[in-house]
């Protein structure tokens, strides 16, 4: 993304961003609510386009490709997304479908190999057992789960999390993180950007941070260099300590 402003009416969502990501990068980004971390999401995930600025995504530049051929490149989940899923839908066919980039089984054709695919997905997120059930009686992170193991189906070159912990019970939560960290140290998994409100929610492997604050940039870097309870308090807008244990953070008011 070069100097890429979104605005909506007399709103600036995002203003003068510029932001790369590479293949074997795995970014966190985080800000408070209406820091447009949305926003720069559906960027990333050709869904929307910049009001001004231009972006390349996957050697592509938005507004001069085909954003339905880009679109299965890109591993995109969202709560957005889970309210689309029919109820009645099993966990194994929330995944299936992803090849067709439909949300609901009719008429698609899937090969066997397609199938398994989708069993090897659901069971490496642990829930396997579950392929068979609806996704209307899931459990919440059971749910997070099947729609991370479906934005995968595609073997896609690009993965975008939006708040997949958010809803989640500790327990919950805490699964989801070393599942996710067990993925961002896969070295062939795709380049990977989640988005969250919360420090503890950064799984172990993920490399860098962005940091927003009212829609423009406080800082972006490896995690190391960037990650700071000065520069935390600065995009949170109060004073807070950041914390760390071993690979994981936390963070509080001073």
């Amino acid at each position: 993304m070069d100097d890429v402003v979104v605005r909506r009416g007399q709103n600036q969502l995002l203003s003068k961003l510029t932001w790369s990501v590479e293949l074997d990068e795995r970014w966190v980004v985080l800000g408070a609510n209406g820091a447009g971390k949305t926003t720069l999401l559906r960027i990333a995930a050709a869904e929307l386009h910049p009001t001004s600025g231009s972006v390349h995504l996957l050697g592509e530049q938005l507004g001069k490709t085909n954003v339905f051929e880009l679109r299965p490149r890109i591993g995109f989940t969202s709560a957005a997304l889970a309210n689309r899923v029919p109820p009645d839908e099993t966990a194994r066919d929330v995944v299936l479908s992803a090849g067709y980039a439909v949300m609901g089984r009719w008429r698609e054709h899937y090969d066997e190999i397609d199938h398994d695919r989708a069993e090897e997905l659901l069971g490496g997120l642990g829930i396997a057992a579950l392929a068979d059930r609806k996704f209307g009686t899931l459990s919440e992170g059971e749910r997070k789960r099947a729609l991370i193991a479906r934005s995968l189906m595609t073997d896609p070159e690009m993965l975008l999390l939006d708040e997949p912990a958010a809803g989640l019970d500790l327990g919950g939560r805490e699964d989801l993180v070393a599942r996710l960290s067990v993925l961002a140290m896969d070295p062939d998994a795709p380049a990977t950007v989640l988005v969250t409100h919360h420090v503890e929610e950064i799984p172990p492997g993920f490399t860098h941070v962005l940091l927003l604050r009212d829609g423009e940039e406080v800082a972006s870097g490896l995690i190391e260099d960037v990650l700071s309870s000065e520069s935390l308090s600065e995009t949170f807008d109060q004073q807070l300590v950041l914390e760390r244990s071993g690979d994981r953070f936390f963070a509080r008011r001073r």
